[in-house]
């Protein structure tokens, strides 16, 4: 289990302008990560040191986007304004929490533009609907070169997240203590005051940190 990737719901202004705003922060580009078909969704990524990366989301004008919980998820935190949606687990066997959870993963599966295709399971996105704080749980199917890490510029990396939340809350969700999936990332909890979920994000840059 560890971090795999964070996701930020796109604001008013539209996937690329949302992208360019934090892009021009850090002081690197996304690229054009593709459609996720099943989910009404695309998105532009920012690959990070550490196997882990940032992508900015935004639902499309498709059914699957009211149908898919991940369509509706987006949706709802794009409505208020885009922000930080929620942050993402890699576990190797995903059998494992859908025991636990009680239900089954659904297949997800990413266009990117130069054809390819990624395939990955993932669960937990209802979770994350009725509590933010919560992670959701992916197990890629794609073979690791295909990591939408791979290629990342290692002066770029995650080094902390700020959490309103409940730390035991989300270690018994995770099944696990908390500080496993995020062993090389600092995390700041902060009592909720409100909502509950990401509150900031601190990226390591060539010119120092910066807070998202």
């Amino acid at each position: 289990m560890r971090l795999d990737h964070l996701s930020f719901a796109a604001g008013p202004d539209g996937l690329a302008s949302t992208a360019q705003r934090i892009g021009g922060l850090l002081g690197k580009e996304f690229v054009d990560g593709g459609v996720h078909p099943r989910f009404g969704t695309r998105n532009m990524i920012l690959p990070l040191a550490g196997n882990t990366y940032i992508e900015v989301v935004e639902v499309l004008d498709h059914p699957a986007s009211d149908k898919a919980p991940f369509g509706q998820a987006v949706r709802a935190r794009s409505a208020l304004g885009g922000g930080w949606l929620g942050w993402v687990v890699a576990v190797s066997d995903i059998t494992v929490v859908e025991q636990r959870l009680g239900r089954e993963a659904v297949n997800g599966n990413r266009h990117r533009p130069d054809g390819e295709n990624l395939q990955w399971k993932q669960i937990g996105i209802n979770g994350l609907i009725a509590d933010p704080q919560l992670p959701f749980f992916i197990q890629w199917e794609s073979p690791a070169a295909m990591h939408p890490s791979a290629g990342a510029d290692e002066a770029f990396s995650l080094a902390c997240l700020e959490i309103a939340g409940d730390p035991k809350r989300v270690s018994d969700w995770l099944g696990e203590t908390v500080e496993a999936p995020l062993e090389d990332v600092k995390v700041e909890w902060v009592a909720p005051n409100g909502t509950p979920g990401i509150l900031a994000v601190q990226v390591q840059t060539p010119n120092g940190l910066v807070r998202l």
